[in-house]
């Protein structure tokens, strides 16, 4: 059984990362999206809030595990029995630091593959930062994330322009 690890902070999740997600779906017999929980970001959302929004959004997908995690991926990794780490690329900047990434993970263990999957490329601009960036100043987010993100958006940043 193939398990994968969608790993990341989605503060909050985007319409590109539920593409890269749902198409991981499609390939390995398990998918485990691990948000990230790292103490030196301030995030605009819980982890447990993160955890609950990506637990909604990829209910129709039955064989995605959400769950959070701190410290080195690869020892998350190791705890869950996941074999493969599923990175997504939107462009070659991602490109280079992902690389470097899987040339360390694969350091401290061979035994995990990384598979990088391109983002679709109408969300090949998508990012988090880019959402809350926009919300922030009240635009429009209909088509960059699922509704009950749009509307946790707007509870937590309404219009601070």
């Amino acid at each position: 059984m193939a398990i994968a690890v969608c790993p990341g902070s989605f503060d909050p999740v985007t319409n590109g990362h539920l593409d890269i997600i749902s198409r991981s779906a499609r390939v390995f017999d398990k998918v485990i999206v691990a948000v990230l929980v790292n103490s030196k970001k301030n995030p605009l959302f819980s982890t447990d809030e993160r955890v609950e929004m990506l637990r909604q959004v990829t209910a129709h997908l039955p064989n995605v595990e959400v769950d959070s995690f701190e410290g080195l991926l690869i020892d998350y990794m190791k705890k869950k029995q996941a074999q493969v780490l599923v990175k997504g690329l939107r462009a070659v900047s991602d490109f280079e630091y992902e690389m470097q990434m899987a040339s360390v993970n694969r350091m401290l263990d061979d035994e995990i593959e990384t598979f990088f999957v391109m983002t679709n490329n109408q969300y090949s601009f998508l990012s988090s930062s880019i959402v809350k960036e926009l919300a922030r100043y009240d635009a429009k987010v209909t088509d960059l994330v699922p509704p009950l993100v749009e509307k946790a958006l707007q509870e937590r940043i309404g219009n601070q322009a």
